[in-house]
């Protein structure tokens, strides 16, 4: 739920991405003042879909409720993928991160191993705080702070593993098991022909994750983004479960979102 002020433009990325092999049931409601809006779906990279919209000023309530059906498809890799990919971005600043990454990752080989590197090197010296930082702070933010949540622990591994050459993304999913409950955000790397699942927080099990949206950083992945003028988040609730038990993780194995 939000309070618009103002009339503006809201673009929301809360519905799952296109996946090839798999069947949604979903439904998305919104009104504003208690009448309904029409929302217009756009297609976003890696398979993302936005839906735009304008509201009046008033009170914006926003539901959207989705069964996934099957295993999806690891997403085609492209050469325009992997290069924009290496390159840094609003909130992860690799090209600030070289110093850090040779001497933490030097002589790992740039594979499976590196990743388990990051990964762990990431999670131990940073606290997963709830409120500790800031809709503008970026992966050195972090690493000078210490603390964060989970995009500022995905900001950090995709600004390390550009740092080493290896292509890295964001993604924003729903995560049956994660605790507290909200939207997550993980890191993607390119390794071995397909991106696979980093997760530094170890707070979901990484074969129940379900894609949102794909992009190089927070800056593209945002569930809610607004312009034109003003509103308030007054309310948020997620809830994304699994039918039948959680899935079991293995922190060693390569696993990519499906």
């Amino acid at each position: 739920m939000l309070q618009a002020y103002q009339p503006l433009e809201m673009v929301l990325q809360v519905a799952v991405s296109g996946m090839t092999g798999t069947r949604v049931e979903e439904d998305l409601a919104i009104t504003c003042g208690g009448e309904p809006v029409k929302a217009a779906e756009v297609a976003m990279a890696g398979g993302g879909r936005a839906h735009a919209l304008r509201v009046d000023p008033g009170r914006v309530v926003i539901e959207y409720a989705a069964t996934v059906h099957g295993t999806a498809a690891w997403p085609q890799v492209t050469d325009a993928d992997r290069f924009a990919f290496l390159r840094p971005s609003r909130y992860a600043e690799s090209d600030r991160m070289i110093a850090v990454a040779n001497a933490e990752f030097a002589g790992i080989s740039p594979g499976p191993e590196l990743l388990a590197a990051v990964s762990s090197w990431v999670g131990t010296r940073l606290s997963y705080v709830p409120g500790s930082s800031g809709p503008t702070d970026g992966a050195v933010e972090t690493l000078l702070r210490r603390q964060g949540v989970c995009r500022d622990y995905a900001h950090l591994v995709i600004a390390l593993l550009r740092a080493m050459d290896i292509p890295a993304r964001q993604a924003a999913v729903y995560a049956p098991g994660l605790r507290p409950m909200d939207f997550h955000a993980v890191a993607e790397a390119l390794v071995g022909g397909a991106w696979r699942v980093v997760d530094a927080t170890l707070l979901a099990p990484r074969p129940s994750l379900v894609r949102i949206a794909t992009g190089r950083d927070a800056a593209d992945t945002a569930f809610l983004s607004t312009y034109g003028g003003a509103a308030e988040l007054t309310g948020i609730e997620v809830t994304a479960v699994t039918d039948g038990p959680l899935p079991a993780d293995d922190v060693t194995a390569l696993v990519s979102i499906g």
